[in-house]
């Protein structure tokens, strides 16, 4: 006699929750990819494999990603959305979901391939600076810092810990904020740079407002934050201000001395 089925039984799940943008129905083609977009993905991907992200705009950049995220519908109409929306590929990477999910068509496959794409971006850039010395790698040590910061809605502060040859042997992101303002704490700055063995710091954070001109209270703290750090010699080598597309260096431009 055979058994009922019960409606508990297990079900494979998806990889990935149905996203909101769905594929629209082809005649005849139900379960397979339309032909000119299996082609187009196919250019597209030999494209970058040959040429690299170089031979790409931005909105073929994201339709790479977005493949893995919508695999039977064309995707090009999306991704210039998501541009047009955040401005550059940096800028839809570094979106945060809930301003991604305001716009039609993201669901929480893209959401979630998008993030992938940035923590993996994030890590590779913070590969090149950790335990090289800032003079050699300064550039990289920018680069980094942009990729992380330039594109936030709020402001964030880190804080980049150097060795006695200028090694970079930590950095942590101690504080979070408002659009304009972020709460920093010299006392503390300074302590975890003992536990850390530190001696020496570079301030990063950014301006949310993509102008890196510093105000009067970023050069309040920074100068509350060298007379901290200097009474237990450790110094301040530098206070980089992250903006949109070019940062602010306080030693640079004579706001520390």
């Amino acid at each position: 006699m055979s058994q009922p089925v019960s409606h508990m039984a297990e079900m494979a799940l998806p990889l990935f929750e149905p996203d909101e943008a769905q594929p629209e129905p082809v005649a005849g083609t139900k379960a397979r990819l339309p032909s000119y977009i299996k082609d187009h993905r196919a250019r597209l991907r030999e494209r970058f494999m040959s040429g690299g992200s170089r031979a790409l705009p931005d909105y073929e950049m994201l339709e790479l990603v977005l493949f893995r995220a919508i695999p039977r519908q064309d995707v090009k109409p999306l991704a210039r959305r998501l541009l047009d929306r955040f401005g550059d590929f940096n800028g839809v990477l570094s979106a945060s979901p809930a301003r991604l999910k305001e716009l039609h068509g993201v669901g929480d496959a893209v959401i979630q391939e998008l993030k992938i794409v940035e923590a993996a971006a994030h890590r590779l850039s913070r590969a090149r600076v950790m335990g090289r010395q800032v003079v050699s790698s300064w550039q990289q040590l920018l680069d980094y810092c942009h990729t992380t910061m330039s594109h936030r809605e709020t402001e964030q502060f880190r804080i980049l810990y150097l060795d006695r040859k200028n090694t970079l042997i930590a950095d942590e992101a101690v504080a979070e904020g408002t659009i304009g303002h972020v709460p920093v704490y010299p006392r503390e700055v300074v302590k975890r740079a003992l536990e850390l063995g530190a001696s020496a710091l570079i301030l990063v954070h950014n301006h949310p407002s993509g102008d890196p001109t510093p105000s009067q209270d970023d050069i309040q703290m920074t100068e509350r934050v060298r007379s901290a750090a200097e009474a237990l010699e450790i110094s301040l080598h530098d206070h980089i201000v992250i903006g949109k597309s070019r940062e602010v260096s306080f030693r640079s431009d004579g706001y520390l001395r």
